[in-house]
C-alpha cells in the first residue's frame, strides 16, 4: 500500500471512497434515504475544494495498481479554539480493505504533518454507533 499526499486528480477517486464507505459504515446508523442520495459529483466538488486549500491536509492510500482505497484528512476548524491543535476530520477506507492496517498508515502520515505544524493535540468527532471504532 502506498500512502501519499492527495492531488487534484484524486478528487473523484476520493469522492467514490467517501460515498461508498458511508454506505457501508453508516448503514443502520444514518437513514437509508440520506445514504442513497449521496452524490459522487457533490463529493468530488467537496474534495476538489479541500485539496486546493493550503491549510487542509489530505492523504490517500493507493494500491500498487494505483487504485485509491482510502483517505484521511485534517485541518484546524474555525470552531477549534484549543491552542496547538487541529482536527482529524475524516478517515475512510473501502470495506474490502478495512482491517489491514491502512488506517494506521494514513494516520501516521497525516500526524507527521500535524507534528510539523506544531500541533500537540488532535480533536476527533465520531458517531457513537460507528462500528469501526471498536
Amino acid at each position: 500500500m502506498h500512502i501519499r499526499k492527495a492531488t487534484l486528480q484524486d478528487a473523484e477517486a476520493i469522492a467514490r471512497v467517501h460515498v461508498d464507505s458511508w454506505k457501508t459504515t453508516y448503514k443502520g446508523i444514518i437513514p437509508d434515504d440520506f445514504l442513497n442520495n449521496l452524490s459522487y459529483t457533490q463529493r468530488t466538488d467537496l474534495w476538489t475544494q479541500a485539496i486546493t486549500q493550503q491549510d487542509h491536509y489530505v492523504m490517500v492510500a493507493e494500491t500498487s495498481e494505483g487504485e485509491i482505497v482510502g483517505f484521511a484528512d485534517g485541518w484546524k476548524r474555525e470552531t477549534n479554539t484549543v491552542p496547538h491543535s487541529g482536527d482529524l476530520t475524516s478517515i475512510y477506507i473501502l470495506e474490502a480493505y478495512q482491517g489491514k492496517g491502512i488506517g494506521k498508515q494514513l494516520l501516521q502520515s497525516l500526524f507527521e504533518i500535524f507534528k510539523q505544524l506544531g500541533w500537540q493535540k488532535v480533536l476527533v468527532e465520531v458517531l457513537e454507533d460507528n462500528k469501526t471504532c471498536d
